[in-house]
């Protein structure tokens, strides 16, 4: 099982098993949301978590694709702790960075590559996608 916390440790949820994805967002919107370079997100099953815990407040918008993202945090410390976006309604996103663990599993995809600041690098064997479906080409 894995725990993850907001900042202030009020908000948590509880996952089994391991991650279906995890992924890198490059998008503006999400380095605005997660206040560093792009969002590193892992994606479960609903049916993976199994225990949440706290008060959390939501933001929703509409996301590139025109589909809705909800972003579920933490009404005290303001951390993010869950997404949902409309075009994945089977599964929930959760920060990497909340389960504060340095053997979480890598991204295997990162998309929104065409904003990625210039430094950033991805694992080797990463999907890089120019938008969310693009992908970039190889030189």
């Amino acid at each position: 099982m894995r725990r993850a916390t907001c900042h202030c440790g009020q908000l948590s949820l509880s996952v089994e098993g391991e991650p279906a994805l995890v992924s890198a967002c490059n998008c503006t919107r999400c380095q605005r949301r997660s206040g560093s370079a792009f969002a590193l997100t892992s994606r479960w099953n609903k049916n993976q978590l199994t225990e949440r815990s706290g008060d959390s407040a939501t933001y929703a918008r509409k996301g590139a694709s025109g589909g809705n993202v909800e972003c579920v945090f933490c009404p005290q410390c303001g951390s993010t702790v869950s997404t949902v976006l409309e075009l994945l309604p089977d599964h929930i996103g959760i920060p990497v960075g909340c389960f504060a663990d340095p053997t979480f599993p890598g991204p295997k995809i990162a998309a929104w590559c065409d904003s990625k600041l210039e430094w950033v690098q991805f694992p080797r064997g990463a999907l890089l996608l120019r938008d969310q479906s693009r992908p970039m080409e190889t030189q």
